[in-house]
């Protein structure tokens, strides 16, 4: 399944369906037919968010179900992402299979330097030209400025301490910084295992404070992409 369909899903189960609806033992139930017993396990993982051990949220995200085909982001939110990456160095953190920072490659015909983060990388596949790195968003282990353009699709919303995390894509980040977050409302039980919802861009640029004078905030289908400018941070 691709990102554009899934979304149209969550036109449906976040602004159609009522609250009532979205947080009752029925819908529960309905949910429980696709997924089992995760759902309910999802909802427990977030009620308990403040109080998990590494080992409790490495093993969720590990049995967690691959929705998306490859990567999470939609085309337009790729082309984008493309056309805003500048720079010889670019970073993309939380790069699951690798499958972004492979389309941002092929787009610059291989030229620059290219980094994947992730938390666990055994994921993404070996593309020619990218070095991957293990590491968790909260701590990154390069030096300040080290990279033109650091990119975040669907990430921050999975991070409790999401505030530490957009400090260290901004202190590794020399010219341009790229997140991508999905458009969501908070209900208890949901498909994904998010912990952060940025229902308008509004809500995200909060969660980005002090934004820069030089930035974009925009709603792509449903996701909310956001870019700024180091230089002028």
């Amino acid at each position: 399944m691709n990102r554009e369909t899934t979304n149209r899903i969550r036109f449906v189960l976040e602004d159609v369906l009522p609250p009532i609806v979205r947080d009752s033992a029925l819908f529960r139930g309905v949910a429980s037919m696709a997924w089992g017993g995760h759902i309910t396990r999802l909802a427990a993982f977030r009620e308990r968010a403040p109080f998990l051990t590494a080992d409790e949220y490495e093993t969720l995200y590990r049995e967690h179900p691959r929705v998306h085909e490859g990567t999470d982001n939609s085309e337009a939110c790729i082309e984008r992402i493309i056309a805003d990456t500048v720079g010889d160095s670019v970073c993309d953190v939380g790069c699951g299979t690798g499958v972004l920072i492979k389309r941002i490659r092929e787009a610059r015909d291989g030229a620059g330097h290219y980094t994947g983060v992730d938390f666990v990388v055994a994921d993404a596949a070996a593309i020619p030209g990218v070095d991957y790195v293990a590491a968790r968003i909260e701590y990154l282990p390069f030096p300040d400025a080290a990279f033109d353009t650091v990119i975040c699709t669907h990430v921050i919303e999975h991070v409790l301490e999401y505030r530490q995390a957009i400090a260290e894509l901004r202190r590794i980040c020399r010219t341009r910084l790229i997140i991508v977050v999905p458009r969501e409302r908070e209900y208890r039980y949901s498909f994904n295992p998010h912990f952060n919802f940025f229902p308008y861009t509004h809500s995200f640029l909060r969660a980005v404070h002090p934004v820069p004078r030089n930035h974009a905030c925009v709603d792509i289908g449903r996701d909310i992409y956001y870019s700024e400018d180091r230089l002028e941070a």
